[in-house]
């Protein structure tokens, strides 16, 4: 009897853990390059049961056989064993910004911080007062070479994440004089992106920000990731689809609920009734 109890206890204690994920994706559901969390559970150990009102041996003119069979498993209950991240590639929206960019393919922006780099898909950027290419939330974005420097209006990305800028030229220089052409273009630098051998492992902080972990390894040049500039990729959310979990959260959670408040009730005859 008490068993039941717990059993039904932990599993309104695991649909309570996941509600607050699909509560947390929900809320990020317009988050710039918000990736969706998942909630993973483990049961615990099943029981065999078996029936105990016999001897356990019975004999036969050809040897014994057991009258104690196996009846099947008993569940003992359930438990939360990860939650992780789903990378899958959000949408991509166009905003003719040319400080947004967005990201095709596996990889990271790298930005610096107080706490050292870390990485994000937010490409929605801006710059400061310094001309230094910054996250929304004040975080600088980094190059290859270090900070990015840039002016507005006066610089273009490329899929491979080159920065690249007019520059003015020598105007002794007759030959571009001649032809009107007083600038040519020059690769700045290049985004820091970056990708690791096991992505599954990083960890996110807030602010779409993840952070490396000795089980996701260093961060690695990225294949086959392409920097899309005039568009931000939305989140991987599914808002039907996270609603469509809350409700079946919420009836797993009744059911187990009503398991418990049987058990109690059951539990409370055995005593009062059955005993007196």
């Amino acid at each position: 009897m008490l068993r039941g109890i717990y059993t039904g206890a932990s599993g309104m204690i695991a649909q309570q853990a996941r509600l607050d994920v699909v509560a947390n994706n929900l809320a990020n559901v317009d988050k710039t390059g918000f990736k969706k969390d998942i909630a993973v559970f483990k049961a615990f150990p099943d029981m065999l049961i078996r029936r105990i009102s016999d001897n356990g041996l019975g004999i036969t003119p050809a040897g014994s056989y057991d009258t104690m069979p196996y009846v099947g498993k008993l569940g003992t209950g359930v438990e939360m064993n990860e939650v992780y991240t789903e990378f899958e590639q959000g949408s991509l929206q166009r905003t003719e910004n040319s400080f947004d960019m967005a990201l095709e393919g596996r990889g990271f922006f790298t930005v610096r911080t107080d706490r050292g780099e870390r990485y994000t898909r937010n490409g929605s950027f801006t710059i400061n007062h310094e001309g230094i290419l910054m996250t929304h939330t004040g975080y600088p974005v980094m190059g290859e070479n270090g900070l990015i420097r840039v002016q507005e209006n006066n610089f273009i990305v490329n899929e491979r994440g080159e920065i690249i800028v007019n520059r003015a030229i020598d105007p002794n220089d007759l030959a571009s004089m001649a032809n009107n052409d007083w600038s040519e273009p020059v690769v700045l630098d290049r985004m820091k992106l970056a990708d690791f051998e096991n992505i599954r492992e990083l960890k996110k902080e807030g602010d779409s920000l993840w952070r490396d972990t000795e089980f996701s390894g260093p961060p690695l040049p990225p294949d086959n990731l392409k920097v899309i500039p005039g568009f931000i990729e939305k989140s991987n959310v599914n808002m039907i689809r996270e609603m469509v979990d809350m409700i079946e959260v919420q009836r797993s959670y009744e059911a187990n609920q009503k398991a418990v408040q049987t058990h109690d009730t059951e539990l409370g005859r055995l005593i009062n009734d059955v005993a007196r």
